[in-house]
């Protein structure tokens, strides 16, 4: 089973069979408007609007688990990204990433990626000082914080999982070769 098995619902309350992905390469991501992670929203626009006419989508899953920094309703989300960041891509309906109540896409994001790889010291500290933190974070491969990435091949299949601190610009190398 892969997230491209899966249906989602839409910010608008609309069911969406991500089965309608296959074939496109998608990044995956845990979101919050009121994090110091979310100005990651212009870098991934930003990879959006050069690769989405060459399959490339972005699946946005708002998440108040971390420190409730996605208050508001799935419109002002939406509003909220759409004024601040012009983001273009649309966003889910908020979800739980851990726990009992945590969506299935997760549930499989993380089975296929467990372990997210942390580079630079100043990242890892971070990192670090972000996991005390986390009170959701109970287990092995369990999302720390907002805006940890996914990158999902054409199959549904996570292949790469990016801690918060990644820059997205810099998941455009691992895109082009699954593009």
């Amino acid at each position: 089973m892969n997230i491209y098995d899966l249906k989602v619902k839409k910010r608008n309350g609309e069911e969406f069979d991500l089965s309608t992905l296959k074939g496109k390469v998608s990044l995956v991501v845990n979101t919050a408007t009121g994090c110091g992670f979310t100005p990651q929203y212009e870098a991934i626009e930003k990879l959006y609007e050069k690769y989405h006419d060459k399959g490339f989508e972005v699946l946005d899953f708002p998440c108040n688990q971390f420190g409730h920094q996605a208050p508001g309703d799935d419109n002002e989300i939406h509003e909220f990204c759409t004024a601040k960041y012009q983001t273009k891509f649309d966003q889910f309906a908020k979800i739980e990433v851990n726990g009992e109540n945590e969506s299935r896409v997760f549930t499989i994001l993380k089975e296929q990626q467990p372990k997210e790889d942390v580079k630079g010291l100043k990242n890892k500290m971070a990192m670090k000082a972000i996991k005390k933190i986390s009170s959701t974070c109970k287990k092995d491969g369990d999302i720390v914080w907002n805006f940890t990435k996914f990158l999902v091949d054409k199959d549904g299949n996570a292949v790469k999982r990016y801690n918060p601190t990644f820059d997205p610009k810099d998941i455009e190398k691992d895109l082009l070769e699954l593009l």
